[in-house]
């Protein structure tokens, strides 16, 4: 053979099937890490912007919103104007507001930056996910999502590390900063290797019901996370929150006298569909606040240093690599109804050994507890991540996205606002005004009780359920579609 025709690098990489979850699964990391890290800067950024520590949580919470507003459109966006064009603007405008971010002044400088970060974080994840859904078949859908499910764990546990680094070695502002060479790398590596893709026939957005799903989302994440934190009177998050549930039944009403909703809860008639968003959600409460409660732990009660207590959580993030190799292999020989069922107790367990730690616990045990219940948890997200499109035809791909993402959001928020209450509660019920170690039991316990109860949506599917992703045979689609009732 000449060497003329030998394939160049830039061929044979293309050439791989999941060189596209690869250039996702890393935009996905920027944003969960940079999401993640900036909660252990605020006390040296409420410093430097001469701002109070309280007030300056507004930076997160704006961020949320912003993501939360747009996220509902991110589908309509992609289809319109071509998938690839999107993500790769995403990247842009994520990279150049973390400049802001990092350049910023002033909190209302700071929160105008994260504002406009939050859009491009609404656009950017989602928008990606289509674009590898568009890019693999459904027998490679189990792997290509393991690259995406990745980030979504390492990025909780790698934050308070890094950003206790950061912090203690360095500048806050280098939280931010160093988001520009990897949206560089992005953007070359998605021009590169990522064809465009959009939808003919894009119908025209439904501006009402975006202007809806926006305000609910928006409504419902600020009230769990400002009835999580207790940032804000209990009165006012409860207000937020009937607002958006308000907003939500509107929207159903709306979707329902619409004929291209912005939304399409349709798609929960769908048995896989609706058994990875109530199960997946169920688990992913755990995903939200095993890190809070984590650092309550190890911080609070054992007198930890935030950089310490970070670099035990790491092993967590191992565990998750680890559980890799094993995913695909396990999915195709048992089927997503065995596997997620039996896993969801598993992750339960794992929960409850969290609660069971004390201050005498050696470290290696800890170490241990955090690296078995990563691997359990790596594998159940990428299991329902996997399942939740499995028999979504081509043309709802967009809304299936758009929906999933919504609902994870909020799932994601109310994972601390549950933990902290549960907190709230046993430290009422004890009569105590400071925090305990019983009080982040009870934390735990809660959350592994609702992650047990994820098994019951997973045990209710058919036997060969989401066979053409988990095992790569095409299998009955009908049977894997209830009889109407949502």
């Amino acid at each position: 053979m000449t060497s003329a025709a030998k394939p160049g690098l830039i061929e044979r990489v293309a050439r791989s099937r999941f060189i596209v979850p690869y250039i996702v699964g890393f935009a996905l990391f920027m944003q969960m890490l940079d999401s993640t890290v900036i909660a252990m800067a605020l006390p040296d950024m409420a410093r430097s912007l001469n701002a109070d520590p309280v007030r300056l949580n507004i930076a997160i919470t704006s961020y949320l919103l912003s993501v939360s507003v747009f996220i509902p459109v991110s589908g309509w966006v992609a289809d319109r104007f071509g998938a690839r064009n999107v993500f790769v603007a995403a990247i842009v405008l994520f990279t150049v507001s973390s400049v802001f971010c990092g350049l910023a002044g002033s909190l209302g400088e700071l929160v105008a930056a994260r504002l406009a970060q939050g859009v491009a974080g609404a656009m950017m994840v989602p928008v990606g996910r289509i674009v590898m859904l568009r890019s693999v078949s459904k027998a490679d859908l189990m792997q290509a999502t393991t690259y995406l499910t990745l980030p979504a764990l390492l990025g909780p546990v790698l934050g308070p590390p890094v950003g206790g680094f950061i912090t203690t070695f360095g500048s806050w502002r280098w939280i931010f900063l160093m988001n520009v060479p990897v949206g560089v790398i992005g953007v070359v590596l998605a021009l590169t290797f990522i064809r465009n893709t959009r939808e003919d026939g894009v119908p025209p957005l439904d501006v009402r019901g975006f202007v809806l799903t926006g305000v609910a989302l928006a409504c419902l994440v600020l009230g769990f996370e400002t009835l999580g934190h207790g940032a804000i009177s209990w009165q006012f998050s409860t207000l937020v929150l009937l607002v958006g549930l308000v907003c939500a039944l509107l929207y159903v009403h709306h979707a329902r006298r619409t004929l291209h909703p912005v939304v399409d809860f349709g798609l929960m008639r769908i048995r896989t569909f609706r058994a990875s968003i109530v199960g997946g959600n169920l688990c992913r409460f755990d995903v939200g606040a095993a890190p809070f409660l984590m650092a309550l732990l190890l911080q609070v009660v054992m007198g930890m240093s935030p950089f310490a207590a970070g670099m035990i959580t790491f092993t967590g993030a191992t565990g998750a690599i680890m559980a890799k190799i094993l995913i695909t292999p396990v999915f195709r020989r048992f089927g997503f109804r065995l596997v997620l069922t039996a896993n969801a107790v598993m992750v339960a367990l794992t929960i409850v050994a969290c609660a069971a730690l004390t201050p005498l616990t050696p470290q290696s045990v800890i170490m241990i507890v955090l690296f078995v219940g990563g691997m359990f948890r790596s594998l159940q997200l990428t299991g329902v991540n996997a399942l939740v499109y499995a028999d979504i035809p081509p043309e709802r791909m967009s809304s299936a996205n758009t929906l999933s993402s919504m609902l994870q959001q909020v799932a994601f928020s109310m994972g601390v606002s549950i933990a902290a209450l549960a907190i709230q509660a046993s430290m009422t019920a004890r009569g105590a005004a400071t925090i305990s170690i019983v009080d982040i039991r009870a934390g735990f316990i809660v959350l592994a009780l609702l992650a047990a109860a994820s098994a019951i949506s997973f045990l209710r599917l058919p036997p060969r359920a989401g066979e053409e992703v988990s095992r790569g045979r095409t299998g009955a689609m009908e049977a894997s579609v209830s009889d109407g009732h949502a």
